[in-house]
């Protein structure tokens, strides 16, 4: 390489190591022009001869001045591509300051004689000279990259965003001055009508919300980005409606506190998710009453590796508790959610412990050795099909693991045992749900003659856990159909994981014990309707792209879940979002009996004896047996003893009902 193109390679590097010293010498050039600006104007281009001498005298100063200021104030640092309205902020008070800076000088230190309008004319002109440049600069940037993308239109995605609010405006400056190469935006929609045909940089208000369909056509658009952080699950849903092209993809921004706090980028958005179509409210926690519980506790969560589970340690994990114990027998469930808050939350002692609740010693020597404060209890079978074809398993597992870990709560003095239980414990159907029952009238019988706190916690179906509706629907659509559903009548109460935890957390801080406190779900949800919304969400067409078959209901299944049972009720707590049954006392050695005829039923692997079984301890249960995998070999029905409840004038272990009891609604 020659000495010339050497020179010519390094001037782009050159110029900008001595960036500053330039930027310094223009900026002095344009005060300059300012100073003299202002006595031109002041006296029509013709200054009197007498005041040039001052001119050379304060020119100096004012350069001076106004220099150190400006560094003060950092306005050398900044690249002026990037000028924006903080940047004129800024630019006023440096020139304010700098001004009454002069004028002090001058008047304390003289030579008087300047025309006190000078000084005036010479602030607003320095404001319009400098400011003029950072935003030309600026601005003839975005003209040359506009020139640069409309070569090349053809190859950008077209977007419309829906709302021309804050959030919309947010959206489409990020995309002009950052995603240009992109995306190519066609305007919005939104319904207020004051807004129909206003620009908002440069790009129109085409119509209402309900005219998407015709201008995603007229448009070719590709992507609708929904712009109403603060949108309602019906409002999410006729959106995502109104959006059926095919391959067309909609994205959202995230929630309000971040349009509030001025930080939504294109870089936030994600795709519509099912949970916004739910419109679920945002959980509000007593987060004092939660602390004082957790905070400094140890903390043990038994089914740490699943979905609810090990999300009730990363809510655990935010009250700062001295140590949590991390219970699972799946290796590489808890190698993941280890690793997760490891991550997250360096400052938390994390103990990892593959355990199997059915294991007393195991068991026994972790509650021996750490002695936890709280127990969490999460570990359950959970799927009602497979329980169904394996009946036993769910007694081992639902029912006495469940025991033992409460025993040893209760032996080793916890302060507080909380149970994750479901809606199918209701008026059961299946042997996953009677199961589940059997360990709630355990929970309450332990709690009448124990110190510990025993709390159950009873809500429906989780969005996203694991072997949840959700992405079964999500991986028959990713092969082109057909999605499932046992009945098109099927209806489930819903919520997310991370709503379902945090409430979890609430029951468990404001229990007594003894409660079975029932979770608001809101309303009831057609599954067929989900997967709907799931293949809209999809970008295709249900009944076209994606077809739909109903299979008929599954071994346990039925159609509608509740909440609590009649004779539960379910009282007001001050959580508006959580519901306290009646409780039920049942005397602990009839409950110990049925329980140890159960357990004669489990070891004998008679399908057909442990559904009598379970009939004899929980009477409301109504077994539906259709068609499955054999059933085993049949055996004896050993006497169960009536395990009904024990005399309403035992002593009730309950919190107080605020309010009025309200019936939970019947599906």
């Amino acid at each position: 390489m020659s000495d010339d193109e050497s020179r010519e390679s390094n001037l782009p590097q050159l110029v900008f190591s001595y960036r500053r010293v330039l930027v310094v010498l223009v900026h002095l050039a344009l005060w300059a022009g300012a100073f003299v600006g202002a006595f031109l104007l002041r006296f029509d281009a013709r200054v009197p001869p007498m005041l040039w001498p001052l001119i050379r005298i304060w020119l100096p100063v004012s350069l001076g001045i106004r220099t150190a200021v400006y560094f003060y104030f950092r306005m050398f640092h900044g690249l002026w591509r990037y000028t924006g309205a903080r940047d004129l902020v800024t630019l006023f008070q440096a020139a304010s300051v700098s001004t009454m800076l002069t004028v002090l000088y001058v008047h304390f230190v003289g030579p008087l004689g300047l025309p006190r309008t000078v000084f005036v004319l010479e602030w607003l002109m320095s404001i319009f000279a400098v400011g003029g440049l950072r935003f030309g600069v600026r601005t003839l940037r975005e003209i040359s990259h506009q020139v640069t993308l409309a070569s090349k239109v053809e190859d950008r995605k077209k977007l419309l965003i829906v709302g021309a609010g804050d959030g919309g405006e947010m959206i489409m400056r990020e995309v002009t001055r950052t995603y240009g190469a992109r995306y190519e935006p066609v305007g919005f929609v939104d319904d207020n009508p004051a807004k129909m045909g206003e620009r908002i940089h440069n790009a129109p208000v085409l119509g209402p919300i309900a005219a998407v369909p015709e201008l995603v056509k007229q448009y070719e658009v590709d992507e609708v980005i929904v712009a109403i952080p603060s949108a309602s699950g019906r409002e999410m849903r006729r959106i995502v409606g109104l959006c059926t092209k095919d391959g067309l993809r909609i994205r959202t921004i995230p929630g309000v506190e971040s349009l509030i706090e001025g930080r939504v980028t294109v870089s936030q958005l994600r795709n519509v998710a099912i949970e916004d179509l739910l419109g679920r409210e945002p959980v509000q926690l007593d987060t004092a009453l939660i602390a004082g519980r957790l905070n400094g506790a140890v903390v043990m969560v038994t089914g740490a590796g699943g979905s609810i589970g090990s999300e009730i340690c990363r809510q655990v994990c935010r009250f700062g508790p001295s140590k949590l114990l991390l219970v699972e027998q799946a290796e590489n469930a808890l190698f993941q959610v280890h690793r997760e808050l490891r991550e997250a939350f360096p400052a938390i002692t994390l103990v990892p412990q593959i355990a199997d609740i059915c294991d007393s010693k195991r068991m026994e020597s972790l509650f021996a050795r750490y002695r936890p404060n709280v127990v969490f209890h999460a570990a359950a079978h959970k799927h009602v099909p497979m329980m169904e074809w394996n009946p036993g398993e769910a007694i081992k597992n639902n029912v006495f693991g469940t025991r033992k870990v409460a025993d040893l709560a209760d032996q080793f003095g916890a302060q507080s045992f909380v149970m994750i239980s479901t809606d199918k414990a209701v008026n059961p159907t299946s042997i996953m749900g009677v199961s589940k029952r059997v360990a709630e009238i355990y929970i309450q019988a332990l709690s009448q003659r124990s110190q510990t706190k025993f709390i159950t916690v009873r809500f429906g179906n989780v969005l996203g856990s694991n072997g949840s509706v959700v992405p079964i629907f999500q991986e028959q659509i990713a092969r082109g159909g057909p999605i499932t559903v046992t009945h098109p009548e099927m209806k489930r109460y819903f919520m997310t994981i991370p709503e379902a935890s945090q409430l979890v957390l609430q029951a468990g801080a404001m229990g007594a014990g003894g409660e079975i406190y029932v979770l608001d779900m809101g309303e009831p949800v057609k599954i067929v309707d989900l997967a709907r919304d799931l293949i809209r969400l999809s970008g295709l067409r249900p009944g076209e792209d994606i077809e739909i078959n109903f299979s008929g209901i599954r071994p346990g299944e039925k159609l509608f879940e509740e909440l609590a049972t009649d004779d539960e009720h379910a009282d007001k707590t001050r959580h508006p979002k959580i519901f306290v049954g009646r409780f039920r006392p049942y005397d602990i050695e009839q409950v110990e009996a049925g329980l140890a005829a159960l357990h004669e039923c489990s070891d004998g692997g008679d399908d057909e004896g442990v559904r009598a079984c379970f009939k004899g301890l929980v009477p409301e249960y109504n077994p539906v047996v259709l068609a499955g995998p054999p059933a085993a070999n049949r055996g004896r029905v050993p006497t169960i003893p009536s395990m009904a409840p024990a005399a309403p004038e035992k002593a009730e272990k309950t919190e107080k009902a605020e309010g009025n009891v309200i019936p939970m609604k019947r599906a």
